[in-house]
């Protein structure tokens, strides 16, 4: 993933962003008796692990896997991690949001540490590498996110200023992480790759998600797509909804 994916917990307003250029982005969301579930899974490309396995499963099942059962979070990001080595590289969030309990969100990523982690309150960042691994570009999109959602904005506006950070096409250079990462593929767009936003010729950010969820229930979802590959044609997308408990 090459914007960092951030994500705000709060009691009062949890704010998730996504963007993607050519890998996978997976988002759904699951009712059960008296709580709401969301998943995502963020597949990693470019690693420098090896190159994706033909073999391996497909992540898309790890969030209709999800849908499917009745596991809480925690449980299901459990399971998914004693079979983590069947997959290609990804990150997995998933959350439960209960005005019974907590709620709570939990990341596993098969890269990473073998158990999955559930996140205390606070704000993260997720690129393409393992959770709040500090590469420049992501620390930067964080205090961009963050500047932000300091400036308690109402929420159309808010939208506005996410979508703005999700754009922004400064070079966080130096960048050796990510060169190293992408190797020779890199190199020759390494500045544009250490953007936030990513503007190159046939590759680059296509999309960009936001998804508010505040205290009482309520659900802002947009999305911003390019289309025909023309960075000067965009269609946006917004639902709003209320989550039932």
């Amino acid at each position: 993933m090459v914007f960092p994916c951030c994500l705000c917990l709060k009691s009062e307003l949890n704010a998730l962003l996504f963007q993607t250029p050519t890998v996978s982005v997976f988002a759904a969301c699951k009712q059960m008796l008296d709580c709401i579930s969301l998943a995502a899974v963020l597949q990693l490309c470019l690693t420098d692990m090896k190159r994706p396995e033909a073999t391996c499963l497909s992540g898309g099942t790890l969030v209709s896997n999800f849908l499917t059962e009745s596991l809480d979070s925690f449980s299901y990001l459990k399971k998914v991690s004693s079979e983590g080595h069947l997959y290609n590289g990804f990150n997995l969030i998933t959350a439960d949001f209960n005005r019974l309990k907590e709620d709570t969100f939990c990341y596993y990523g098969n890269r990473g540490g073998p158990e999955p982690i559930c996140l205390k309150p606070g704000i993260y960042g997720l690129s393409n590498s393992l959770l709040e691994t500090p590469w420049k570009k992501l620390q930067h999109g964080k205090q961009l996110f963050t500047e932000v959602l300091s400036r308690n904005l109402a929420p159309d506006s808010l939208v506005h200023e996410l979508l703005d950070v999700m754009n922004n096409q400064e070079p966080q250079l130096p960048a050796p992480e990510i060169e190293k990462q992408g190797q020779d593929y890199i190199r020759p767009i390494l500045s544009e790759y250490s953007a936030v936003c990513v503007r190159c010729q046939g590759y680059g950010t296509r999309t960009n998600t936001i998804i508010l969820i505040d205290g009482t229930g309520h659900v802002s979802f947009t999305e911003r797509t390019m289309l025909h590959s023309d960075v000067n044609q965009w269609k946006t997308s917004s639902f709003q909804f209320r989550l039932l408990h």
